[in-house]
């Protein structure tokens, strides 16, 4: 065995067993030959009756090896993790992909650890199963070639997809209930080349237990962004790359302003949330429900506030404009790279400069980093070489909290994520930028290490320096940076933030 504090374990050994068997026996399986699985097991336990019990419920004779009880814990702690919501894992001895149940417990499983996303793929000689969990993929499972086309018909089939259909992409949705839990999973059939690829997206999430002031804003930064929402009308725009969490920010901000004196509705793809007392509406291109055709329509459905789940094209770009005009607040989302890139992005989608200035109230940027988990992150000596080339830190760092792992985080070094934010309210002074088409905004970034300007003095032509107030608007790489000072993070997690801020 090797010198490590844990077991090796490959995705194909660690379903011989099910979680349960292996925290019940505390076992851990070794190998498999024809009708012989061979099993570490903690020197603690009683062999003879574990093994007695082991040969009825595999059906293979049992062979032992002994291990010391705190590596088999280490190991069950990270190959057989349990749900954080406290299930027990209910996958069968041998999974049967032919079987209703499979498909069942594999969503039961990704919703019990949080997964956001459930992908099933498969290449020349093998099928797998991955969890993607605070943002990363995990390989849970080993499927059989053969048995995999079987699953993916199932699959098509919950989801009201043509399975006679191999040689073009679909999409669909699957309604998921099991005891409390009730969601939709967005369902979405890519053909590859050796078979079709399935993405289950759980859209599992009660928009009731978002708190804002918990997502990652700094103070500052949340004072600018509540002053802006309080505006009758106006538009929030709010950009980042797919799954940085935009979706989120913008339920954190309903929820702030539902209330039974105000009008609320919503055309998202898909619906990732659900809120009491707000109307939403689900995106159906096949029909003819885009976003630019929503819109129009919420504009006579008397609404105080109309959210977009994203402005994708110049009609819809110009119809949020129109809505913000009449005197509605518009919040919505933008793929773009920087909060300030937004305003080309709308320009260049068609919408006229002097319309934005007058239109947008506050552009936002926002990415999630891994937050290092507190019980095991260690500290060590910072050494700026490790930073990007070229890139220059506000500050100077003597230490830093680096991932290690343990049980409170399954052996990641990580728990939980958390949102870095870029937030720039848009005044008299940017409005006027927009107008005359000057983007260079350099000079409202907060300057961390020089808060001192030079002015010259009444009297006479010599400059002296003067002490001026911070600007409350920092890059995303400086907020990135702050998180990673405070040790919240690794330096790992903002790299490529410090990589654009170049």
């Amino acid at each position: 065995m090797e010198n490590t504090d844990h077991i090796p374990v490959s995705t194909d050994l660690q379903q011989v067993i099910t979680t349960d068997q292996a925290w019940r026996y505390c076992i851990i399986p070794k190998s498999l030959h024809n009708n012989t699985i061979e099993l570490f097991i903690d020197t603690t336990q009683d062999r003879n009756n574990i093994k007695e019990e082991l040969e009825i419920l595999l059906g293979k004779e049992i062979l032992f090896e002994d291990a010391e009880p705190e590596m088999i814990r280490k190991t069950l702690v990270k190959y057989y993790r349990k749900g954080r919501k406290e299930r027990k894992s209910k996958t069968a001895v041998s999974l049967d992909y032919r079987s209703e149940d499979f498909l069942i417990d594999l969503i039961d499983e990704a919703n019990s650890f949080e997964s956001s996303d459930i992908h099933i793929e498969t290449y020349e000689e093998t099928c797998r199963v991955r969890l993607r969990i605070d943002g990363k993929l995990v390989e849970k499972y080993v499927l059989k070639k053969e048995d995999y086309p079987a699953l993916i018909n199932k699959i098509k089939i919950k989801a009201n997809l043509d399975i006679a259909e191999k040689r073009l992409p679909q999409d669909g949705r699957i309604f998921f209930g099991t005891g409390k839990d009730k969601f939709d999973i967005r369902v979405s059939v890519l053909p590859t080349l050796h078979g079709e690829k399935v993405v289950m997206r759980l859209l599992s999430k009660d928009a009731t237990n978002i708190e804002i002031k918990e997502l990652g804003f700094s103070d500052a930064q949340l004072n600018d962004y509540l002053e802006e929402i309080k505006k009758p009308h106006g538009i929030i725009l709010i950009s980042g790359p797919t799954g940085s969490g935009k979706t989120t920010t913008l339920y954190a901000t309903l929820k702030i302003l539902n209330k039974e004196t105000t009008n609320i509705i919503t055309i998202e793809d898909p619906i990732e949330y659900t809120l009491e007392g707000i109307n939403q509406v689900q995106l159906k291109e096949s029909i003819g429900l885009t976003f630019a055709g929503a819109l129009r329509t919420f504009l006579r459905q008397d609404p105080d506030i109309i959210m977009l789940g994203e402005i994708r094209d110049g009609e819809t770009a110009q119809m949020a404009i129109r809505a913000a005009l009449t005197g509605h607040l518009v919040l919505s989302t933008i793929h773009t790279n920087s909060a300030w890139g937004t305003i080309s992005r709308l320009i260049d989608m068609g919408v006229p400069p002097y319309l934005l200035a007058d239109t947008i109230n506050l552009t936002a940027a926002q990415r999630l980093v891994r937050v290092l988990c507190d019980s095991c992150k260690e500290e060590q000596p910072f050494d700026n070489r490790l930073l990007p080339a070229n890139y220059k830190p506000p500050r100077d760092v003597a230490t830093h909290y680096t991932a290690k792992g343990c049980e409170e985080c399954f052996f990641t070094g990580y728990k939980g994520r958390k949102a870095v934010y870029e937030i720039i309210p848009v005044d008299n002074m940017l409005g006027d930028k927009i107008k005359s088409s000057a983007f260079d905004i350099s000079e409202i970034y907060n300057n961390n290490n020089n808060n001192m300007s030079q002015v010259e003095t009444p009297d006479s032509k010599n400059m002296c320096q003067v002490e001026t107030p911070d600007s409350n608007i920092k890059r995303l790489s400086d907020s990135a940076f702050e998180l990673f000072e405070k040790g919240v993070t690794s330096l790992e997690e903002i790299y490529p933030m410090l990589l654009d801020a170049r």
